[in-house]
């Protein structure tokens, strides 16, 4: 019977930690970024990470000062992506792209972003149409 115990200590102790990093790693976009903070990035792609739980988009943009600043701009996750036909292609470096994002609460170069357009108009979305971002940018537009 104590071996038992013993072993399902352990199972639990195993789900417990595996899981912790999990949780730690996805977040609620109220608690990283500020709906009231809106920023547009114009620039370069440099990476465009295809990884769970969110894409992270990397841009060469310059500041009023004419600085070279590189922002990490979050997207859906890979599986809301391909469902919009994107796949780890799509974002090759150097291609010129604009986002409306909302900035990180902190003040660091991260943003989160519900669409991407580039130089011709085209517009692509960054994933589900349900995600945070989303929500808060069509209530901005919507002046609430």
């Amino acid at each position: 019977m104590r071996m038992k115990s013993w072993r399902a200590g352990v199972i639990a102790a195993v789900l417990t930690t595996s899981w912790a990093g999990v949780a730690d790693a996805h977040h609620s976009f109220g608690a990283e970024f500020d709906s009231t903070k809106p920023v547009k990035l114009e620039g370069k792609v440099i990476k465009f990470e295809w990884v769970n739980p969110h894409s992270w988009i990397h841009i060469d943009t310059t500041d009023a000062s004419g600085k070279h600043v590189t922002w990490r701009v979050e997207g859906g996750a890979p599986s809301a992506l391909l469902r919009r036909g994107w796949n780890r292609n799509s974002l090759p470096a150097g291609t010129q792209i604009i986002v409306q994002a909302f900035r990180a609460r902190d003040g660091d170069t991260r943003a989160s972003a519900a669409e991407i357009s580039f130089p011709n108009g085209q517009q692509l979305s960054l994933g589900n149409p349900t995600t945070e971002a989303v929500i808060a940018a069509g209530k901005r537009a919507q002046g609430n």
